[in-house]
C-alpha cells in the first residue's frame, strides 16, 4: 500500500514539475535539463539536418525551420494545415505535450525561428510550449552535453484546433489600418521602415500605412540570442508603445522578425490580443491598391535597384 501510494505521489509530483515549467515561455539550458527526460516533453531542434547531425540536445527531435514555412515567393505564408499537422504528428505530440523549441542562438534573428515555431504550434492548438533562451549555444555555453543520436518516435494522428485569434490576414490587416484601436506593428530594422531598402520577397519598399516601428533585435541583451528578463522586457513595451491599443498586429517581410515581436509582446509582456500577420509585406506589396507609408519616388526606387546590381 505504502509502495502504492509513494508511486502516485511521484507521477503526480513529476506532472506538477511539468506543468510548473510549462508555464515560462522561456527556458534557461538548466531548467530545460531538469525536465528533458520526461516522456511528456519534445525538443524540437529546428537548425539545418546536417547541424542536427553534428550534435544535439539528447533526445531531440529534428524538424528544420524551413519545413514550417511557406513557398519561395512567400516564405510567410502558413504551409497547408495537413503538413503541418502532419509534422506535429511525426513529433509525436498531442494536447496534452509540453514542446520546447530550440535553434541555434546566432544572433537575435535566429531567436525569430523559434518564436515562428512556437507561434505555428500554438496556432495549431499546443499551449504546453517554450524556447530554450539562447538556443543551443546556451546549452553548450553552460557545459551541457551534446548528443548524435536521433530519437525513436511514436507517431500521433494529431488533429489541429485552430487559434485563430493569434493570425491575421492580409484581409484583416487592410480592414485594421484606418483603426485608431489597433496597433500595426512593423518588427523590420528601421531602414527597412524607412524605405530605404528593400527585402527581396517585397515588391515595394516602404512600410503598410499607419504602421509603427518596433525593432525586433530591442528585445536582446546587445549581441547575443538572449531575450531580455520579463521586467526588462515591460520597460521597452512601455517606452515604444506608449498608446494603448484594443489589438496589436505584428508584420514584417515574412512573419520571421514579427513572430519575435510577437511572442515578446504577448507571452512574455502579456499584452492581450496581439496576432502575428505571417504573410506581412511579402504579400501585402503584391496589392498595388493596398495602402503603404515610406514609399520612395519612382526615381529613388530605380537607384536602389541600380545600387543592387552594382553593389
Amino acid at each position: 500500500m505504502k509502495s502504492l501510494i509513494y508511486t502516485l505521489f511521484t507521477v503526480l509530483m513529476a506532472g506538477l514539475c511539468t506543468s510548473v515549467w510549462a508555464a515560462q515561455p522561456l527556458l534557461t539550458p538548466t531548467e530545460l535539463n531538469a525536465i528533458e527526460h520526461d516522456p511528456n516533453v519534445r525538443i524540437i531542434d529546428i537548425r539545418p539536418a546536417k547541424d542536427y547531425a553534428s550534435g544535439h540536445i539528447p533526445g531531440a527531435a529534428s524538424v528544420p525551420y524551413h519545413q514550417w514555412r511557406g513557398p519561395a515567393n512567400n516564405p510567410g505564408q502558413l504551409p497547408p494545415e495537413s503538413v503541418l499537422t502532419a509534422l506535429v504528428g511525426n513529433l509525436g505530440l498531442d494536447a496534452h505535450s509540453y514542446a520546447v523549441v530550440v535553434s541555434s542562438g546566432k544572433d537575435s534573428t535566429d531567436f525569430g525561428g523559434s518564436a515562428r515555431v512556437y507561434w505555428t504550434l500554438k496556432y495549431l492548438g499546443l499551449s504546453q510550449l517554450s524556447i530554450l533562451n539562447g538556443g543551443l549555444k546556451a546549452w553548450t555555453d553552460a557545459g551541457l552535453p551534446e548528443d548524435q543520436t536521433t530519437p525513436t518516435i511514436t507517431p500521433t494522428h494529431y488533429i489541429a484546433h485552430l487559434n485563430k485569434s493569434l493570425i491575421a490576414t492580409t484581409k484583416d490587416v487592410a480592414a485594421q489600418v484606418a483603426n485608431s484601436h489597433t496597433r500595426l506593428i512593423d518588427a523590420r530594422p528601421h531602414k527597412f521602415y524607412l524605405g530605404d531598402v528593400k527585402a527581396p520577397t517585397a515588391l515595394v519598399p516602404g512600410t503598410i500605412k499607419n504602421a509603427i516601428n518596433l525593432e525586433n533585435g530591442k528585445w536582446f541583451k546587445p549581441g547575443t540570442a538572449l531575450f531580455v528578463s520579463p521586467d526588462k522586457a515591460r520597460q521597452i513595451a512601455a517606452l515604444e508603445l506608449a498608446k494603448p491599443a484594443q489589438e496589436t498586429i505584428s508584420f514584417c517581410n515574412t512573419g520571421h522578425w514579427a513572430a519575435t515581436d510577437w511572442f515578446a509582446l504577448s507571452e512574455i509582456v502579456g499584452i492581450r490580443n496581439v496576432r502575428l500577420y505571417p504573410a506581412s509585406l511579402a504579400e501585402w506589396t503584391h496589392d498595388s491598391k493596398l495602402p503603404m507609408q515610406n514609399v520612395p519616388s519612382r526615381g529613388k526606387q530605380i537607384l536602389m535597384k541600380l545600387k543592387g546590381v552594382f553593389s
